[in-house]
């Protein structure tokens, strides 16, 4: 039988282990036991901070098979998971992995999903160490859980905005939004290269790991969130954690290109999906502004994805807003992503 037409049922569930962990990368000096046993066995550095996160991809709910390549899920579970050690200035080292499937999914499609995933991690000297295989009854679930280190003085919170601190973002915001749009309706109108570039962004977010230590590093940003659920819902969750306000200005949002050409093309308005639209994985830091002019620098030198200001920290009761050159307000929806609500919270 051809081996790519096999299926998970066929092979089983330590079959499919096997494959997998000949597969993925693997030997980093810190992991002492890795697939294989009951539980990984792992050596950190003495002195720093070990740090965690989780997040799934749920068929049904983040993407749709087979419109998303299987290599590119697998990027982006991976991706989702970097981009928040990226936001706390840490460096991912181990990742464990539980993946639930229907019995008839062909063993090809899993490999795939994890060699983005590897893939995607050994970029930034991460290894896959362990996790679970399951059956799902109807659909495929990617949860990841990604351990990492942090320098206990460059760690990064949520919570230590400062009235008078610039905000600034990395990158561009909007494509992934963008992107969505595109996979959903035929857009003729676009350019090719912009559409395609929507739709890698929507599917292949960049976590932006060296900004993100290069940021914990100056010693003058003061608190930090990765763009998930939206550029003006993520900055509502960091004042909110630091009990301030802020002010955006909308002629700084950087709107990217393609969001620009895809929002027009079906009539909506670019700037807000780069507010609202989500899922960008850009940083949004309060900076100290006497550090602006180093930061800036460290990025030029270090050759990364440009970062600019884009507003400022306000006292708590002048509450979270953006506004435009002229003073006035630009509406939109007041509210970040919630699952559980299926709309902006």
């Amino acid at each position: 039988m051809d081996p790519a037409s096999l299926s998970v049922q066929e092979i089983g569930e330590f079959g499919l282990i096997d494959r997998l962990r000949n597969l993925l990368p693997y030997g980093a000096p810190s992991v002492l036991v890795g697939i294989g046993d009951d539980v990984a066995v792992l050596r950190t550095e003495a002195g720093r901070l070990l740090l965690a996160t989780c997040d799934c991809q749920i068929e049904g709910v983040h993407f749709t098979l087979p419109a998303v390549p299987a290599y590119l899920l697998g990027r982006r579970a991976a991706a989702v998971n970097l981009s928040d050690m990226a936001a706390m200035g840490g460096t991912p080292l181990w990742a464990l992995v539980s993946l639930m499937v229907p019995e008839s999914t062909p063993v090809s499609l899993v490999e795939e999903i994890y060699r983005g995933f590897g893939e995607a991690l050994s970029r930034f000297g991460a290894v896959v160490v362990g996790g679970n295989t399951a059956r799902h009854p109807d659909r495929v679930v990617i949860d990841v859980t990604l351990l990492g280190e942090g320098d206990p003085d460059r760690v990064i919170l949520r919570s230590g905005a400062r009235v008078g601190d610039l905000i600034i973002v990395t990158g561009t915001l909007g494509a992934s939004r963008a992107g969505l749009e595109c996979l959903a309706a035929d857009l003729s109108g676009v350019d090719e290269p912009l559409r395609s570039a929507a739709v890698h962004r929507h599917w292949a977010p960049e976590p932006r790991l060296a900004e993100g230590r290069l940021l914990a590093a100056s010693g003058r940003v003061r608190a930090m969130i990765d763009v998930s659920d939206g550029l003006m819902g993520d900055l509502g969750h960091l004042c909110r954690a630091s009990g301030v306000g802020a002010v955006l200005y909308a002629d700084a949002v950087p709107v990217d290109p393609a969001c620009d050409a895809v929002a027009r093309t079906v009539g909506r308005d670019p700037l807000e999906w780069a507010l609202y639209g989500g899922e960008d994985y850009e940083l949004l830091a309060a900076v100290d502004p006497g550090g602006l002019a180093d930061i800036t620098q460290a990025f030029q030198e270090a050759r990364v994805s440009p970062c600019r200001v884009i507003g400022r920290i306000v006292p708590r009761e002048e509450g979270l807003r953006c506004v435009r050159s002229d003073g006035t307000a630009v509406a939109g929806p007041d509210r970040a992503w919630d699952h559980f609500r299926k709309e902006a919270s």
